[in-house]
């Protein structure tokens, strides 16, 4: 991965699903380990000496390249007693980011408690600055197989720009760059334009002729998720409409409100998508009545908890993650719940850790292949195309029902 923590920090993780801190973007995805070469040596006839072998606790590993084809030799599979060096990068040093790396290194953790078989982690922790990063990252790259990280947006696109990629990485945020990914980057970040994308998809399946209005504020998140939805909708061959709200300190402008209560009732759509928080959500819907189908992110997911009631967002349809609205899901109720945190922003940070995990520990096993993933982020698709490697999530749709929780959805 909302937004994936003190207001401030969550900002920067700009990619995750909700208003992080704008480096982190709520969401908003080195080397690996292969056989060493036999270290056994054939002793000269005439007495041969019985066989030495060597020692139980010795181990050698060799980088193994993840994307064949971009020059480095591709050695032979690892042997069963072969161990894959992943390194964790991140910001654990940083005053913003402190709390969500911890987040993160903890659901990573917690997928390696489970499938520690043949994996090594060591964490690398680095501060908020690119130099910083940098130097932690050619740290992490030369003493390890696979690096997972940087978290931030911007260290993200550090790294890309300083071309250090030298071992497969993956990268826990998308970067704020135009530049091409290097072709042994993978991003598994959270993404608000991703569930977006998948919104439109599934209204237009539910209203194949619909004409929507796209509701947002001025922040950088909403105006992404917005955009995102619109262009989407657009190319699905419907009409929609948009309305900017003005927001200021979590409450909506009455005066916007009243304006767009009388235009809805002169021109109606058929659905509303909101790119915007549960928070705002609730003051619109209030406004407006309830009998409009509502679509939204994860953003807008108020959560649960006992005495929780939120009349206003009941029977609004939206999009996270499994960890989220299916906590019977049975790749979810494996893992241990952070005890620690009742903020949905690091819930979801914690699982993008444990899919983290999974995606990286299965790079190690599988290198060069593609495969799926049945994660707690969603079902995550791994491809290989050209070269370039990319990861596509689908995350669960549920509708919120108040004082009970979600009703997951199928609709495809």
């Amino acid at each position: 991965m909302r937004s994936l923590l003190a207001v401030g920090a969550v900002g920067m993780l700009a990619g995750c699903t909700s208003p992080m801190p704008p480096d982190l973007g709520c969401g908003v995805p080195g080397g690996l380990c292969a056989p060493a070469e036999p270290n056994t040596r054939v002793q000269p006839p005439a007495p041969p000496p019985p066989p030495v072998e060597p020692p139980a606790s010795e181990t050698r590993t060799s980088p193994v390249e993840l994307y064949p084809g971009t020059g480095t030799p591709q050695s032979q599979a690892r042997p069963a007693a072969g161990t894959a060096r992943i390194a964790l990068l991140l910001p654990l040093q940083s005053p913003a980011l402190g709390q969500a790396a911890e987040a993160v290194r903890a659901g990573f953790m917690a997928g390696h408690e489970r499938d520690r078989n043949g994996i090594e982690v060591n964490v690398v922790a680095s501060g908020d600055s690119p130099e910083s990063t940098l130097e932690a990252y050619a740290r992490a790259a030369q003493q390890n197989d696979i690096v997972v990280g940087p978290l931030a947006r911007s260290s993200v696109a550090a790294i890309v720009a300083s071309n250090a990629v030298v071992k497969p990485t993956i990268a826990l945020n998308h970067p704020q760059t135009e530049r091409p990914l290097p072709p042994q980057m993978l991003v598994v970040g959270l993404s608000v334009e991703e569930e977006a994308r998948q919104v439109a998809d599934w209204a237009a399946q539910e209203h194949p002729m619909g004409r929507a209005i796209v509701l947002s504020g001025k922040a950088a998140w909403q105006q992404r998720t917005a955009g995102a939805f619109a262009a989407r909708w657009a190319r699905l061959g419907r009409n929609n409409a948009t309305a900017e709200l003005p927001i200021l300190d979590g409450y909506v402008d009455a005066t916007a409100l009243a304006e767009l209560r009388s235009r809805l009732a002169i021109d109606r759509p058929e659905l509303v998508f909101a790119a915007l928080d549960a928070g705002a959500l609730r003051q619109v819907r209030s406004a407006l009545g309830t009998s409009l189908p509502t679509y939204a992110i994860s953003a807008a997911n108020p959560g649960r908890s006992p005495g929780l009631s939120v009349p206003e967002l009941d029977g609004v349809r939206l999009v996270d993650l499994p960890w989220t609205v299916q906590p019977d899901h049975p790749a979810v109720m494996v893992y241990p719940r952070p005890v620690d945190s009742d903020s949905l922003d690091m819930q979801r940070l914690y699982a993008l850790g444990i899919d983290a995990f999974q995606v990286a520990r299965t790079l190690s096993q599988q290198p060069g292949t593609n495969f799926t993933l049945d994660g707690v982020t969603g079902r995550l698709s791994v491809r290989q195309n050209n070269g370039a490697w990319s990861l596509q999530r689908e995350e669960a749709a549920a509708v919120y029902r108040d004082g009970v929780g979600y009703e997951t959805v199928v609709w495809k």
